[in-house]
């Protein structure tokens, strides 16, 4: 099943207008996932390092999109002890994958190598095929609730996510004008949300 995103895209005038280069594309098309690593206890506090993720960092004020700021940072000592690889194609979008958490279908963009927990899961962007900008807002419009699967905790995996299909522009820079148009429009919108 195909999910539509916004079919018209913007031009230099501001105006909206029909565009006939839109295609249905699998998303494992324009990139893949990665699913997170164990995080013992013992290894989480740092301060320095490669940020590694976790569902909470999204509450983190300064978070609400792109995720800056985390609450646990990994040394090159830790990453060579444990095995750890960072994601390192990024942009990458950041989000639940298991938990409760999965249920308020939250994403965040993560434009540094970074580390994620077993909780959760991030999609790295084919940037020669998909814009970043209109990446980003792709997904916060998809509802991965669909992929739950059932069990004693709600989950879905990376291939599930891979496989959902979606309507986008095949040429980038028609995705990066809608990318710019919907970025304008959040930062519009968290503004008005402020006052």
């Amino acid at each position: 099943m195909g999910i539509p995103v916004v079919p018209p895209c913007p031009t230099n005038s501001g105006v909206l207008t029909a565009t006939l280069s839109w295609e249905q594309r699998k998303l494992g098309e324009v990139g893949f996932t990665t699913s997170g690593v164990g995080f013992p206890d013992a290894e989480q506090g740092g301060e320095k390092g490669v940020p590694f993720f976790k569902v909470s960092d999204m509450n983190t004020p300064g978070n609400e999109r792109v995720l800056i700021h985390s609450n646990n940072y990994v040394t090159d000592e830790q990453l060579s002890r444990m095995g750890w690889r960072p994601v390192s194609q990024v942009p990458a979008i950041f989000f639940a994958k298991v938990g409760a958490a999965v249920m308020l279908n939250r994403k965040r963009l993560v434009n540094e190598p970074f580390l994620l927990d077993n909780n959760t899961m991030a999609f790295s962007m084919d940037v020669d095929s998909i814009d970043p900008g209109f990446g980003q807002s792709l997904f916060e419009r998809l509802d991965f609730t669909s992929l739950i699967q059932t069990g004693a905790l709600p989950s879905y995996n990376g291939s599930d996510v891979e496989g959902m299909r979606v309507w986008m522009p095949n040429e980038v820079p028609e995705q990066q004008a809608i990318g710019s148009f919907f970025q304008r429009l959040d930062s519009l919108i968290t503004l008005h949300q402020r006052k």
